[in-house]
């Protein structure tokens, strides 16, 4: 029996307790799948990231309590944040993570951790009635990005006020609903929720793949190629977005709470 080290990070955040919780695993040898999901399962946060040492690289992959995601930026951060923290990596290098959206990239600035992510372009689509009745709002604008929906508003307390109807909104066929509206807090340009219990998350606390959407909507809207974006979720969390040829790059802050093991 080999034991396995398991960490939860509150990434997003520079205090514990807030921001997005992820699990991040760091495995000895390739595990099955079924393994992985039941370990996720298990934490039931909403992402758990699963990293395999590739050479001077990594694999990365990540998993909520019912399925394997394709992106996942708070585990990413939270997995860069324990490479270094336990020294797996040394401090100051570029972490390189293999995964299923392709070679992303983790790098130290100072408190902060900078993550090259792709771009997630928009298109517009009519509105869902059906979702915008299950969200208790009608948006202003309406968009689809890849398995996404993008909901939106102009004004900010629309957004903190959303209360959706879970049972409700699982059943359409997307991943999930992103919200947004301009922030009117000093310090930030956007504000955003994110809601997806098709995959088991109703509310994700700070998703770091939702800003790879709302990021190149927000830089042709406020004409900026850098800002700083809040995800008003119970836990809240912080996200400095930087948009440069087709890529996105996406900057936070991370907290280890606790270390554990398991028996494999």
């Amino acid at each position: 029996m080999i034991s396995i080290p398991l960490y939860q990070v509150d990434s997003f955040t520079d205090q514990p307790f807030k921001g997005n919780p992820a699990g991040v695993c760091l495995l000895p040898k390739a595990l099955p799948d079924d393994w992985m999901q039941a370990v996720a399962a298990e934490m039931n946060l909403s992402e758990t990231a699963f990293l395999l040492k590739n050479g001077n690289d990594f694999d990365l992959r990540w998993f909520t309590p019912r399925t394997e995601v394709e992106l996942c930026g708070h585990a990413t951060l939270a997995s860069a944040h324990i490479l270094w923290q336990t020294e797996v990596v040394p401090i100051g290098q570029i972490i390189r993570f293999h995964t299923r959206s392709g070679l992303l990239e983790a790098m130290e600035k100072g408190n902060w951790i900078e993550l090259n992510f792709p771009i997630r372009h928009i298109h517009p689509v009519g509105e869902f009635e059906g979702i915008s009745n299950a969200l208790g709002a009608v948006p202003d604008e309406t968009y689809q990005s890849e398995g996404n929906l993008l909901y939106v508003y102009e004004d900010e307390a629309t957004v903190r006020k959303l209360a959706p109807d879970f049972s409700t909104l699982k059943h359409f066929d997307f991943h999930g609903v992103i919200v947004t509206s301009p922030a009117i807090s000093i310090g930030f340009d956007f504000i955003s929720r994110y809601f997806a219990p098709a995959i088991g998350i109703n509310e994700d606390p700070v998703t770091g793949s939702a800003h790879c959407t709302l990021a190149p909507y927000w830089q042709e809207r406020l004409h900026k190629d850098s800002m700083t974006a809040f995800q008003v979720s119970a836990r809240g969390g912080t996200v400095k977005v930087r948009v440069s040829n087709e890529r996105v790059y996406l900057s936070g802050q991370a907290v280890t709470v606790f270390t554990t093991s398991l028996n494999g």
